[in-house]
């Protein structure tokens, strides 16, 4: 629990330091984001704004992880330290999504156009992350093969190393992606994405607390903590970043940010072996997802009708003439109510299971 609240102060402190200073370096070389010519109109008065601020985030969690271990082992010794192959990996793959993500916005900006990375080298950069990932956690660490839902063992459907390698690739590939598409309005990214945070710290932490007792250790997931701390590390520097992010935002997460989010979300339900559960501690960006696949899908079915205004969905919103902080704030509301229905499922599975032994 101290490391958590370490963690979190620490992640905290930096992604604000690092955002101010990246809104101050930015502002001063006339650094913005381009906007899309075919996005909501009302968009055009965000041109120029900073970009990139991901980089606080992604640095902020990785402070925030690596310092409050090292104040542990300082002040308590070698048993201070919890760090594990698993959590290092998920770090890892954090930090490699952020750097697909960082070219691609560095591109943008640098050419003063909305295209980054072209989509194969984009796609081939996400895909070996994801692929390294998986392949290290095989081989480096005891993660379950078996499809999960909230827990190791609860559907017995085990896809074997090759299997589940495929598996967490198409995960992490596809969350990434979709956060990707809900980062379009101020803060609506990194505030869903607080809450997706924050189910997995209780997660964690609740899984950490049954470690070792035989009665109620029904999960198999060693690194538990370091995985709480982990996500609480994220929720605090998505919040550093949300204080300037906040609409009118000063500053942009780019796809630094976005790509870094995603696949922190992914990774940490494959090492917390609750793959299933993810549709719905990520559910907003499920609805986003689905929301231009159903656009595209009508587009082409009836040969140009679109059934919502503007995909993805919160920009249909936009159009019917919400305020962008209404949308904001009425998807952080479901994202939250979301939040509290995973873990609503994760524990009642728990009472089930302990009760049924």
């Amino acid at each position: 629990m101290i490391r958590m609240l370490l963690a979190a102060a620490i992640s905290l402190s930096l992604s604000a330091l690092l955002t101010q200073l990246l809104i101050d370096l930015l502002t001063r070389s006339k650094i913005g984001q381009p906007i899309r010519e075919d996005g909501p109109q009302g968009h055009m008065v965000k041109a120029g704004t900073p970009t990139m601020g991901g980089i606080g985030i992604v640095l902020g969690t990785l402070g925030g992880y690596l310092l409050s271990d090292l104040i542990l082992a300082l002040t308590r010794g070698r048993e201070g330290s919890i760090i594990t192959r698993s959590g290092l990996l998920v770090m890892g793959a954090i930090c490699g999504a952020g750097l697909v993500g960082f070219l691609d916005d560095w591109i943008k900006v640098s050419r003063e156009r909305n295209l980054g990375l072209n989509a194969r080298l984009k796609t081939a950069g996400l895909l070996g992350v994801a692929v390294l990932f998986a392949v290290l956690m095989i081989q480096l660490t005891t993660v379950s093969t078996e499809l999960s839902f909230t827990r190791h063992g609860f559907l017995g459907i085990d896809f074997g190393p090759y299997g589940w390698t495929l598996w967490a690739v198409l995960l992490i590939y596809a969350t990434s992606n979709a956060v990707n598409l809900t980062d379009g309005l101020d803060g609506l990214a990194a505030g869903s994405g607080s809450f997706s945070f924050a189910a997995y710290a209780v997660m964690g932490f609740w899984i950490f607390r049954q470690t070792g007792d035989p009665a109620t250790d029904i999960y198999d997931v060693p690194h538990a903590l370091d995985l709480a701390v982990i996500a609480v590390a994220m929720l605090a520097a998505c919040a550093g970043f949300l204080w300037f992010n906040a609409a009118p935002a000063e500053i942009f997460m780019g796809d630094t940010g976005s790509l870094a989010i995603g696949t922190a979300i992914a990774t940490m339900a494959l090492a917390m072996n609750t793959h299933l559960l993810l549709p719905v501690v990520g559910g907003i960006y499920v609805i986003e997802t689905v929301s231009v696949m159903l656009q595209v899908a009508v587009f082409k079915v009836t040969g140009g009708k679109r059934l919502f205004r503007m995909a993805p969905i919160h920009h249909h919103f936009e159009l019917r003439g919400w305020r962008e902080t209404k949308v904001i704030i009425r998807f952080w509301l479901i994202a939250g109510g979301l939040t509290t229905l995973a873990l609503g499922i994760f524990y009642g599975d728990y009472v089930n299971s302990v009760g049924a032994r």
